[in-house]
């Protein structure tokens, strides 16, 4: 509620604590929206603080959303409140071949990235669809147009969540429910660390910053628009992967992903 008792619209934004997430969520704070936020890290309490200074009424959860119980344990926190806009944007990677990786981190991965954001879409989505209006934002990556050599589950997920996004908009078209998918490039998050990709070229390259990545997913979320892609070194990265031999592409991006390689 604001201060004159007006009801301010809700968005769910996922993987808030921190990187691209924490910048979507304070967009939402600025653009209007009151939240519920969730994060697996143990920063979103300090994380809702922010967002509470900033005028909005918060609900935050600590859910491992690589789970249908965390994702069950998100959608019970909304309640029956309407959602207005779903900005699905946790996920994870994971670094090393395929191979070499344990193979339970290996399925958290896809378990974060696909299953529990498919999950959280569906049921806030329907809902959405049975009122006929909402928002959808779901961050994809340009690295879903490469095959990702030493990173190969990540760039995997991704691809699916850019071929999701298209497909959920075209079956939305006429339901006054609208699907953006931010494909952004490398940025500036804690997601190099978390995936261990210490001692890397991909670590040591220049890297986006969130904010401005946010502000271009939100704005593009707000026109309905279908996708962006951040930055215009990643609209050029986009446009040569999809003229460029997968081969070609995974050798290079194994270049830059594999073990060792910023020696």
């Amino acid at each position: 509620m604001t201060s004159g008792g007006s009801v301010r619209p809700l968005a769910v934004v996922t993987g808030a604590s921190s990187g691209i997430g924490l910048e979507l969520a304070k967009q939402c704070v600025d653009g209007g929206f009151d939240l519920v936020v969730a994060s697996d890290d143990g920063k979103i309490e300090a994380a809702a603080g922010f967002f509470r200074e900033r005028g909005a009424n918060v609900v935050a959860l600590d859910a491992d959303l690589s789970t249908l119980e965390g994702v069950d344990r998100l959608i019970a926190a909304v309640g029956d409140r309407q959602v207005d806009a779903l900005l699905a944007n946790a996920g994870i990677g994971l670094a090393e071949g395929f191979l070499d990786q344990d193979f339970n981190a290996a399925r958290k991965v896809v378990d974060t990235n696909v299953v529990g954001t498919l999950r959280l879409v569906h049921q806030i989505g329907n809902r959405m669809r049975a009122r006929g209006s909402g928002r959808v934002l779901i961050t994809g990556s340009i690295g879903g147009f490469v095959p990702g050599s030493y990173h190969a589950i990540y760039n995997a997920t991704k691809a699916f969540l850019n071929s999701f996004s298209f497909a959920l908009r075209e079956e939305l078209t006429d339901a006054g429910v609208t699907v953006t998918c931010l494909m952004p490039g490398a940025t500036e998050t804690e997601i190099f660390d978390r995936a261990g990709l210490q001692g890397t070229k991909a670590q040591t390259i220049k890297k986006d910053d969130p904010v401005t990545v946010a502000a271009i997913g939100f704005k593009a979320m707000m026109n309905g628009d279908g996708d962006v892609v951040s930055g215009w070194k990643n609209k050029i990265i986009a446009a040569v992967a999809n003229v460029t031999p997968s081969p070609v592409l995974a050798a290079i991006h194994g270049k830059g992903a594999k073990p060792g390689s910023a020696d």
